[in-house]
């Protein structure tokens, strides 16, 4: 199975009947397992024995997305959880803690923004944001003996940039730190952060994993690539009492980050996928590999079509040649590059508020990355709580249109787009 190719994975990957069993993955629709002995229930209590205790923490239908998930990305584990954001939130919790930092660049989603740059802060954590294109050396100069983690997005939303991850790997290396990447965009179909130096994937699931707009949920995969044991990570080495003592360096080894994410946070804070979204997002990932290529065919001719449209300002896709991240795409995204871009109507935010209202085929959702074409204005919703100027660290100007390229056929989309604007 570990030759198997990406789009084999996907189709199959996470889930292997046995003789007479359900060839589909069943959803398990239950909270709690029946057990044979209470000397076996005692050992999965002291996580001396795999299988599930509850729930809350796992569950069969989740245990097989997250195999899938870890089998795509190349991970050594996977954990699902109730969002993209309890996923962002427990990846981070999971190393750091009051009185703690992380460095983050600064062009991320806003929700993930607001996540780091607010309610954070109320945790006692600080977040320094960085302009991912600064230089290494720039970008160092915000570390502090207490950062914990390097945070980015393999494409920034809506900036569109890609990530260099030479450049931050590198940093995250000299500086002793974990590489956490929220990799939603791309997905590992068209990129795999681990490959290029993360040590941890996250993902909104609701996404393209999904790709119908059905399920909300996220993923934490980890790379199993990190050295805990740095000195830096006292939560990986010592005892944890609230297991009788487990180490998890020590008693898991590579997995010791997602086990801990696991049977700590999980246990903790409750925001559990359900199976019933479980089994759709697994039924998504099976045509992952065909959408994500019909998404880049569609986003990367649309973006063709708007560069020469008159009635457009600028546009923003890094599968065009003239966009500033094109060599990272090349380099990092070679299968393509997404199918979510950013355009400016002349006229500014009364002219793009306008064409938003007279897309036919196109609809105005607050959702980016499924099956269906749709468009937004980031400034007014999705980036609405953030400040001018973190609007503009972020890549949202007043005048910016997202638009999430959906799978249907290229020429009634352009055609949605040329009428929408002509009129």
């Amino acid at each position: 199975m570990k030759d198997w190719k990406i789009e084999t994975i996907a189709v199959q990957g996470g889930y292997t009947p046995q003789n007479s069993e359900p060839r589909i993955l069943p959803i398990y629709q239950s909270t709690t397992y029946k057990y044979d002995s209470a000397e076996h229930v005692a050992k999965l209590f002291d996580l001396e024995e795999e299988g599930h205790m509850y729930t809350r923490i796992s569950n069969p239908t989740l245990a097989a997305l997250e195999e899938k998930v870890a089998q795509l990305e190349g991970g050594v584990g996977a954990l699902s959880t109730a969002s993209g954001q309890a996923a962002t939130t427990l990846a981070i919790l999971n190393i750091c803690q009051s009185g703690e930092h992380i460095v983050a660049a600064s062009n991320l989603y806003g929700g993930t923004f607001t996540l780091l740059a607010s309610t954070f802060k109320k945790f006692g954590i600080e977040v320094s944001f960085v302009d991912p294109d600064s230089s290494a050396e720039e970008i160092k100069k915000h570390f502090r003996p207490n950062t914990k983690a390097l945070f980015g997005e393999t494409i920034g939303n809506p900036s569109l940039n890609i990530l260099d991850f030479e450049k931050f790997s590198s940093i995250a290396k000299e500086m002793g730190v974990p590489f956490i990447v929220d990799n939603t965009f791309a997905t590992p179909y068209l990129c795999k952060p681990l490959e290029h130096g993360a040590n941890v994937v996250v993902h909104s699931a609701t996404k393209y994993f999904d790709g119908h707009a059905t399920s909300v949920g996220g993923i934490i995969v980890d790379g199993g690539n990190f050295d805990w044991t740095n000195g830096k990570y006292p939560g990986f080495t010592e005892a944890d009492p609230t297991y009788h003592g487990v180490k998890y360096v020590e008693q898991f080894g590579k997995q010791a980050y997602i086990v801990k994410a696991r049977v700590q946070l999980l246990r903790d804070l409750g925001s559990t996928l359900s199976p019933f979204n479980a089994f759709l997002i697994n039924l998504g990932l099976e045509t992952l590999h065909l959408r994500m290529e019909r998404h880049s065919e569609n986003a990367l001719k649309l973006a063709q079509f708007l560069q020469g449209h008159p009635k457009v300002e600028w546009v923003n896709y890094p599968g065009l040649e003239s966009h500033r991240s094109y060599a990272l795409a090349k380099k990092y995204l070679p299968r393509g590059c997404s199918g979510v871009l950013t355009f400016g109507v002349k006229g500014g935010k009364e002219a793009g508020m306008k064409f938003i209202n007279r897309v036919k085929l196109a609809a105005l959702v607050v959702h980016v990355a499924d099956a269906r074409t749709s468009v937004i204005h980031p400034a007014s919703t999705t980036h609405r709580q953030l400040t001018k100027e973190e609007q503009i660290s972020s890549g949202v100007t007043e005048d910016l249109i997202r638009v999430s390229v959906g799978i249907e056929n290229i020429e009634d989309i352009i055609s949605d787009f040329d009428q929408a604007l002509n009129s």
